[in-house]
């Protein structure tokens, strides 16, 4: 018998709010771990977006946790705050179709690429990985993203991209579904690392990956390399069983 791995053989079913509060922890292990920064939105099919709220670190939300906004960045569910730099995907999902989730953090490596301004090469396998879309730079820092005007630019800026390096500031993912963005942000911070590795070693060597792997690789969706976030999944929840009880 040939075994078809599927989603549903490899992890329980989820609801938006149970992938959001996995998302996130699981993130939080792969160093996007900057304090109480970073949001997570999913958009919905009433066209509002279910995110992470402001004051509780991404290591601790649970689903219960989730709040509903509106395109405005008004709460229509939940008891906590919008984060703050909720603006960065209020213009994401007005201008982009294509995106129904943005992950924005601080990831060490990543964003040490994003302040030198430069887009790190890709030298190994591991660094291309699964996570599909364009890498683009936003070389520029207006202000915080707080303010939706500077939202608005940093989103012109990325043009159709799929990941940013946000010069100055952090990083900026998005995709269809959880899976494609925990791929593409971790293969980006994955490639971050060992691109910074390889500067701080001294060497400068030439990219030996074959043009055709990393078009098939950059033409990914995100989407296509099952068992990489149901594993993740799976790992957090064996970290916390508790984590899809109602509390």
């Amino acid at each position: 018998m040939t075994f078809v791995p599927t989603a549903e053989k490899l992890m329980p079913e989820l609801t938006t709010r149970e992938e959001i509060a996995l998302l996130a922890r699981a993130l939080w292990r792969e160093g996007y771990n900057d304090h109480l920064a970073g949001h997570i939105t999913a958009l919905q099919p009433d066209g509002t977006l279910l995110c992470n709220p402001w004051l509780i670190r991404w290591d601790e939300l649970r689903p219960e946790h989730i709040i509903r906004i509106d395109l405005q960045g008004n709460v229509l569910e939940g008891d906590w705050p919008v984060p703050l730099g909720i603006p960065l995907h209020l213009a994401m999902h007005a201008a982009r179709d294509d995106v129904t989730w943005a992950v924005h953090n601080h990831p060490l490596y990543g964003t040490v690429w994003a302040d030198m301004g430069e887009v790190p090469p890709i030298y190994d396998q591991s660094s291309a990985l699964g996570g599909g879309g364009d890498l683009v730079l936003v070389n520029e820092y207006d202000g915080p993203v707080d303010d939706l005007n500077i939202a608005a630019r940093a989103i012109a800026a990325m043009g159709d991209g799929h990941i940013a390096l946000l010069a100055g500031h952090g990083v900026f993912v998005t995709g269809r579904s959880a899976r494609a963005v925990f791929q593409r942000a971790v293969a980006m911070e994955q490639r971050c690392q060992r691109a910074w590795h390889i500067r701080a070693a001294g060497a400068n060597p030439k990219p030996v990956l074959p043009a055709k792997f990393l078009e098939r690789m950059r033409s990914s969706d995100g989407n296509g390399f099952i068992g990489f976030w149901e594993t993740a999944v799976r790992a957090e929840l064996r970290a916390d069983p508790t984590l899809l009880e109602p509390r």
